[in-house]
């Protein structure tokens, strides 16, 4: 009943992937557009009220099976660790140590922008971690999603979902081209906390250098375990108190401002 059900959400996926794959891989200088970006712009256009082609309903149905395909998308990410478990025990220490850019880079990069735009304590929610499902938790515990706070990390968290996967999969293909950073550090960077993002930004990788391919999908995936499970404590206990200290630092200089 429920494969009827949701046989127009099924046939839709297969046609966007079938799409999708059929595009394949394109390359416009650094720039590198996957499969994967396709079919976010494709589901993007048929996903778009106005053209009536799915409805609201099909939508929020389609969301809750997006976490069962995330499921699948993690376990295989996660048996390609175990084959590589002697190397990422040498590499312990880069793998702690890129987590401060995951969570400071959010700090210092976005809110002075925030700033910029005028936001207020939603700034808080927004930029003090990359906003996705832990970090929203420890906001709804602390302030309440109805807080200035609770729609900060939520805004942040639908731009995420939304453009997420298409900002990182093109920013990563182009670093990845331009040969600055070895791909065991891009594949490191890669493992932000968010399974889409991190799957997104890898194929740009691969893509790039095939030859690294496993240790890559390794890395990364150690990285994003790494930052799902430390991170949580990282952002309660230094990033969330820091974002709001310097938050508070910057909302008096405002002040002084505005009252000069």
């Amino acid at each position: 009943m429920d494969l009827i059900k949701n046989f127009k959400l099924h046939a839709l996926a297969l046609v966007v992937v079938i799409i999708a794959e059929w595009i394949g891989v394109v390359r416009f200088g650094l720039v590198m557009f996957l499969p994967l970006f396709y079919a976010l712009v494709i589901g993007g256009i048929i996903s778009y009220p106005s053209f009536k082609i799915m409805k609201l309903p099909e939508m929020d149905r389609a969301a809750r099976v997006l976490s069962v395909g995330m499921l699948i998308l993690v376990t295989k990410i996660g048996l390609g660790i175990g084959p590589n478990l002697q190397m990422l025990a040498n590499s312990s220490l880069a793998l702690l140590v890129q987590e401060f850019g995951h969570f400071f880079g959010t700090l210092i990069f976005g809110l002075p922008v925030a700033f910029l735009v005028g936001m207020k304590r939603e700034a808080i929610g927004a930029c003090y971690s990359i906003d996705r499902e832990p970090n929203i938790a420890i906001i709804a515990e602390r302030y309440g999603l109805d807080s200035p706070e609770g729609r900060g990390v939520m805004g942040m968290y639908i731009c995420g979902t939304v453009f997420g996967a298409l900002w990182v999969s093109i920013l990563a293909g182009i670093i990845a081209q331009m040969g600055i950073f070895h791909p065991h550090s891009l594949a490191m960077g890669a493992g932000i906390g968010s399974a889409s993002m991190m799957a997104a930004s890898t194929a740009s990788i691969v893509a790039t250098h095939p030859e690294w391919a496993e240790t890559v999908q390794a890395y990364a995936a150690a990285a994003n375990l790494l930052t799902t499970v430390f991170g949580i404590y990282f952002a309660l206990f230094i990033s969330l108190p820091v974002t709001v200290k310097a938050y508070e630092w910057l909302d008096s200089l405002r002040g002084k401002k505005s009252a000069a």
